[in-house]
């Protein structure tokens, strides 16, 4: 939490507007930071616990592509503030102003809702994803950047050189104030101290308000990708005092010894997504969503607890209002009011809500999206030549469903909470 002393007016614009397509097909019908997560979550959940937990009340959330989805879980999982006018979440889709047309890039996205900030009248702006998972004080991220006295500071952390690529990579000099910023590159350069690891962005940005108007307005006038990181950041870097915040450094209450220090996970391709859901299982999991000092939250389910009927369950998680009937379930998370039927066998798999799995399937490295109807026998998971023929299959051999019904006549059930996605 942030200390009375460093008290701020804080905004938070919150990025929620990706397409997510190498997660498809998870967001053929809703964008990335809708897509379910951790048998009762959505992705978008985590950013906005982490405002919440931090003390943080007044967030903009920007959305763009398939966001009907995303819009009715914020409208049923994330209402608060009433009559306290600085306490809100809302929901901003494109005004179709500036340029007329659609976000063009992130910085894009902003600078179309200029109004908003220049109406909130914050100190700083903090401008975040919604479509990652992780824990974070962001007050500590705040404290930083007033000590430092930053014009904008970015979050980053050390990610593998090999996996290095996909995100912004960031050269620092010795006080942490950022000399280098290279969106994407081919060859990321690795950190002086560590040749293995490169420093890279987390694309969490806070910004003094004036430097970020100016910059927007400065930008807008510019052709470009009007993007954050490839444009904005690096213009920055020559006139104003642009810190790098370790994310290693952050300190979140309630986290077991036995999770991974400064777990953040970017789940934007489906071997990421499903591998991070194995992250959630064990004894000891890297990322254990089992703490009340720091809660992840969402939006209430009123199903009964999960049922289950003669089963061996083992390093597993099951979600509310399933029903599980002499079926064998391991290293799986199985969503809400998921029906597994006799003699199922189900292994390593992520199954969301709504799904019906027959008697006798046997699944193994599945993804399967919400209302899926598996018959009995269906074998998913151990003939990947078969497989292709029918489903989406990764390189790394997860065989992925659509929305259902992707198999079998059998009817969908409706959804519990009333939603279609």
């Amino acid at each position: 939490m942030i200390e009375p002393k460093s008290r701020q007016r804080i905004l938070a614009i919150i990025m929620a507007g990706g397409k997510g397509e190498r997660l498809m097909p998870l967001t053929e019908l809703r964008s990335k930071p809708a897509v379910p997560f951790g048998g009762k979550y959505r992705i978008v959940d985590f950013v906005l616990s982490n405002f919440l937990n931090s003390g943080i009340m007044a967030m903009y959330v920007l959305v763009q592509y398939r966001s009907q989805s995303l819009i009715e879980h914020l409208r049923r999982a994330w209402r608060i503030g009433g009559r306290i006018k600085e306490n809100f979440i809302t929901v901003v889709p494109p005004q179709m102003k500036a340029r007329g047309g659609w976000y063009e890039g992130t910085a894009d996205a902003v600078y179309h809702n200029l109004n908003l900030i220049q109406d909130f009248a914050p100190d700083l702006v903090a401008v975040f994803g919604a479509d990652h998972i992780y824990r974070m004080d962001i007050g500590q991220m705040i404290q930083f950047h007033l000590e430092h006295a930053a014009d904008v500071t970015v979050a980053a952390r050390p990610v593998p050189l090999h996996a290095a690529k996909g995100f912004g990579i960031i050269d620092v000099d010795r006080e942490g104030r950022i000399v280098g910023f290279d969106e994407k590159p081919k060859q990321p350069k690795p950190m002086p101290d560590d040749p293995g690891q490169a420093f890279s962005s987390m694309g969490n940005y806070l910004f003094k308000t004036d430097v970020l108007l100016r910059s927007l307005e400065q930008d807008a006038s510019r052709p470009g990708s009007h993007d954050f990181g490839r444009e904005i950041i690096p213009r920055l870097l020559a006139t104003h005092r642009v810190q790098a915040y370790n994310f290693l450094d952050n300190r979140v209450p309630g986290l077991k010894h036995y999770e991974e220090r400064g777990y953040w996970r970017d789940v934007g391709t489906l071997d990421s997504y499903w591998q991070s859901h194995l992250d959630l299982l064990g004894e000891a999991p890297v990322f254990d969503l089992r703490n009340p000092s720091w809660p992840i939250l969402t939006d209430t389910f009123d199903g009964p607890t999960a049922s289950m009927v003669r089963s061996r369950i083992d390093d597993a998680m099951v979600g509310q209002g399933s029903q599980v009937i002499e079926a064998d379930i391991r290293r799986s998370v199985i969503g809400r009011n998921v029906y597994i039927e006799a003699g199922a066998h189900i292994e390593e798999c992520v199954i969301l809500d709504g799904v019906r799995i027959g008697s006798k399937a046997k699944l193994k490295r599945v993804i399967a999206d919400r209302f899926n109807v598996i018959p009995d026998g269906t074998e998913l998971g151990w003939d990947q030549a078969a497989d292709r023929k029918r489903f989406q299959v990764t390189r790394s051999g997860l065989v992925v469903l659509p929305r259902g019904p992707s198999i079998g006549e059998r009817p969908m059930r409706s959804q519990p909470d009333g939603s279609v996605m």
